[in-house]
C-alpha cells in the first residue's frame, strides 16, 4: 500500500508538472531538482524585410539546482548570413519563492533573469534576446493549476546593449516591458495509469512587448501542441502570429519546434 501510494503521488506530480510546460513562456515551477535538460529550438519564419525565410536553431542545457532554482544556458544560430553560423549566446536563471499546494492544484510565482550576447546586426526595433539582442532583462511570473488547466502569466522589463561589432541604433529605443499570458490544457490521457503514458497538451499563449521611450508594441498569439514521451522525452509545434504591430519587426509569423529530452536524478 505504501509502494501504491507513493507511485499515485508520482503520477500526479508528473500530471501536474505536464500542463506547465509551456512553448514561448517560462512557468514558475522550475525544472526538477537534480535533473539536466537537452532541448534544441528552432523556429522557420517569414523575413519581413527580404524574400525568403529566417531560420533560427537554439541549442539549450537547463539544470535543476533545487526545487526552487535553475539556470539554462543556450547558444544562438540562424541563416541570417551566408549558411548557418553562430550568432551569440545567453545565460537564464529562475528562482521560485512562492509556492501553494493543493492535491488537485497550486499556486507558484518566481523572479527570472536573462542575459545575452549577439553579434547579428540590428535591424528590428523589437527587442529579442533569444536571438537578435544583447542585453538583459529580468521580471516575475506566476502561476496557476487547477485540476488539468494551467494558466500563468508574466512581466519584465528588458534593456537592448549594442551587439558584438554593432551599436544600438540611436533613433530606437532599448527599454522594453514585455508581457506574456500562457493557458494550457491536459488533453490527453483522461486518466493517469502509467509512466509511459503519451501526454498531450494544448495551448494559447500572447506574447506582447512595449517600448517605454516612444511606446511602440506589439502583440503575438500562439496556438501549440505538446507531447510528453514516457515522461521524459518533449515535442512542441507551434505557430505564431501577429495579432498587432506598431513597430518594424524583422519576423513576426512562423513556425516553431521543440525536441527535449530529461535526464532525471543526475546532480543528486
Amino acid at each position: 500500500m505504501k509502494y501504491l501510494s507513493i507511485l499515485g503521488l508520482c503520477l500526479f506530480s508528473f500530471g501536474v508538472q505536464a500542463q506547465e510546460l509551456f512553448v514561448m513562456t517560462e512557468p514558475a515551477s522550475n525544472a526538477p531538482a537534480g535533473s539536466i535538460g537537452v532541448r534544441v529550438g528552432q523556429s522557420l519564419m517569414k523575413n519581413q524585410f527580404s524574400e525568403g525565410n529566417m531560420y533560427n536553431l537554439s541549442p539549450e542545457v537547463t539544470w535543476g539546482i533545487n526545487k526552487n532554482l535553475m539556470v539554462r544556458a543556450s547558444a544562438f544560430m540562424s541563416n541570417e548570413k551566408s549558411g548557418l553560423g553562430f550568432n551569440g549566446g545567453g545565460a537564464y536563471a529562475k528562482y521560485r519563492f512562492f509556492s501553494v499546494d493543493d492535491m488537485q492544484s497550486h499556486f507558484r510565482m518566481a523572479a527570472f533573469g536573462r542575459y545575452s550576447f549577439n553579434n547579428a546586426m540590428i535591424h528590428q526595433e523589437s527587442i529579442d534576446l533569444n536571438s537578435g539582442n544583447s542585453g538583459y532583462e529580468v521580471g516575475f511570473v506566476a502561476t496557476q493549476l487547477i485540476k488539468k488547466v494551467a494558466l500563468s502569466s508574466s512581466v519584465s522589463y528588458s534593456k537592448a546593449l549594442n551587439n558584438d561589432g554593432f551599436n544600438f541604433p540611436s533613433q530606437f529605443g532599448s527599454d522594453a516591458v514585455n508581457y506574456t499570458f500562457s493557458v494550457g490544457r491536459l488533453m490527453h490521457p483522461k486518466k493517469y495509469t502509467s509512466f509511459k503514458q503519451t501526454n498531450i497538451n494544448a495551448m494559447l499563449e500572447f506574447v506582447g512587448q512595449t517600448i517605454t521611450e516612444n511606446e511602440k508594441s506589439y502583440m503575438d498569439i500562439v496556438p501549440s501542441i505538446q507531447f510528453i514521451i514516457n515522461s521524459q522525452a518533449r515535442i512542441d509545434l507551434a505557430y505564431k502570429k501577429e495579432l498587432y504591430s506598431s513597430m518594424h519587426r524583422a519576423n513576426s509569423d512562423g513556425l516553431f519546434l521543440k525536441l527535449e529530452y530529461t535526464f532525471f536524478n543526475v546532480t543528486q
